[in-house]
């Protein structure tokens, strides 16, 4: 199984940047942006800016190793390569991703939440995982991934 990464995104304003997924046939739930390693890829961060280009229209600075997480998928180890960043600019127009593309994958809103435990604890969020992980770590974002949020006349 391919490892992806995932991007824990703040914006100026430090909230997190999450997609609320609405899938035909499953539950309503809400995920961190990033995707799988590609062969073209250059490296993990290169495969977490792609995908966040891709699926948001973003760039971003500040990019942090956060954790590794690991669970089970489907009778394998799923690995997924946590990162914090800062949102530097993000292009609705720019979104490529095949996912946008294929309506049986759903929609992907992008919702902006406050750093507020409650935010992880009262939506679904997936994998377990990264809920358990968000749940711990939400407060303390803001100091764990460095740089500090744009000035408004910045961005």
């Amino acid at each position: 199984m391919r490892p992806s990464v995932r991007g824990v995104l703040l914006d100026e304003e430090d909230r997190l940047v999450v997609f609320r997924r609405t899938v035909p046939g499953r539950d309503l739930y809400w995920s961190i942006p990033g995707g799988h390693v590609e062969p073209g890829d250059g490296g993990l961060e290169d495969t977490l800016r792609r995908e966040l280009m891709e699926e948001l229209g973003a760039a971003v600075t500040d990019v942090t190793p956060l954790t590794t997480l690991r669970y089970d998928l489907r009778g394998e180890t799923k690995i997924q390569h946590v990162y914090g960043c800062r949102l530097v600019s993000m292009d609705p127009a720019l979104r490529s991703g095949p996912e946008l593309d294929d309506p049986s994958r759903g929609l992907y809103e992008v919702v902006r939440l406050p750093l507020d435990r409650s935010e992880i604890t009262s939506r679904r969020v997936v994998p377990e995982v990264m809920a358990d992980y968000l749940t711990e770590h939400i407060t303390a974002l803001p100091h764990l991934i460095p740089g500090n949020p744009p000035d408004a006349e910045d961005t």
